[in-house]
């Protein structure tokens, strides 16, 4: 998956923190360590002199090289051996002294067999899914200040009573929300415009990122804009692969379903991010304002038939708030 320098630069940069806290932290507990136990700063500082002659026996060869060898690696594990039976002598865990990394795979170095770690990626893609969303400007929602006022004493065309649906949406996407992980199951917001689909959809997106996974939230068409771009090579000077970012991060929210402009290149990617995610064990959210005959009349069986089989779908009803909202300020 290809990055841009900025967001490979960062990445690079975190990894290089987070390998700098380990060894200042380390380098904390050793201080302290040695001033409680004195004994374990002699053993340290003999350890060190034996890292100096294995360096002297390395360099001069010498015929004996592999009796000293073993001879310098008995000491070496001795003194390890007598450091842990000290510290859990005076109250410390015997692994106090062992540096505490935020990725044990790499030792926080980002990379492992000459090849990115999987931290690395993660912080790649969590990064590139900072700046997508940067560039969404989506509203910030929340579920405090969705209103249930607004759908009291409606009904939809089917005779719904619109409070008592809107309400059981609003826990379910709380319940989703406080108990999200990325084998969460992938939700279909269908209903008329202004019902509050994207308000919802934002609100779980506030929560799961404040719970540190990746969410990449916005309008379907315009992330396909940016993905054709890419693809036909219009975009400016991007080395972001759009399309990778979206199938790999943690939850990922498509608005407004429907509003793209229907060609076979975006039905195609709009396949190609469903497909992948569905396999890779993603969840994702999308919103729509079709009808499901709509929404059968405007996208293929392979594309309708992860929708609705793998889907759970939600179904918001009442007014256009938004309308609501725009005339009572009139007044």
């Amino acid at each position: 998956m290809a990055f841009d320098r900025l967001t490979f630069e960062r990445a690079e940069n975190e990894i290089k923190q987070r390998r700098i806290s380990a060894e200042n932290r380390l380098n904390m507990r050793i201080a302290e360590v040695e001033v409680k136990i004195p004994e374990i700063s002699e053993i340290n500082h003999q350890l060190s002199q034996t890292s100096i002659e294995l360096s002297k026996l390395i360099v001069k060869k010498k015929d004996n090289f592999k009796e000293s060898f073993e001879q310098i690696k008995s000491r070496n594990l001795q003194g390890q051996e007598m450091i842990k039976k000290l510290l859990t002598a005076n109250g410390y865990s015997a692994d106090y002294l062992e540096p505490v990394y935020t990725c044990p795979i790499c030792r926080d170095k980002g990379y492992i067999n000459g090849g990115r770690c999987s931290c690395f990626n993660k912080l790649l893609t969590h990064f590139a899914v900072e700046k997508l969303n940067s560039e969404a400007n989506m509203p910030d929602c929340d579920f405090e200040h969705f209103s249930l006022e607004y759908y009291k004493g409606k009904t939809d065309a089917n005779g719904i009573d619109c409070y008592k649906k809107m309400s059981e949406n609003l826990d379910s996407c709380k319940k989703y929300a406080s108990g999200f992980s990325i084998n969460s199951q992938s939700l279909f917001l269908l209903g008329k415009t202004g019902t509050g689909k994207t308000h919802m959809s934002l609100a779980i997106a506030k929560v799961v990122s404040a719970k540190g996974f990746t969410v990449a939230y916005g309008s379907l068409l315009n992330y396909l804009r940016i993905i054709e771009k890419e693809h036909f090579g219009r975009a400016n000077n991007s080395e972001t692969d759009t399309l990778q970012v979206l199938i790999n991060t943690d939850l990922l929210i498509l608005d407004d379903l429907g509003s793209e402009f229907q060609t076979s290149f975006y039905e195609s990617v709009l396949y190609n991010i469903l497909n992948s995610r569905i396999n890779l064990g993603l969840p994702t959210i999308i919103s729509s304002n079709l009808t499901s005959s709509e929404l059968q009349k405007n996208y293929n069986d392979r594309i309708i038939s992860r929708l609705f089989s793998v889907f759970t779908t939600l179904m918001f009803v009442g007014e256009d708030i938004r309308q609501i909202k725009r005339l009572k300020d009139e007044y």
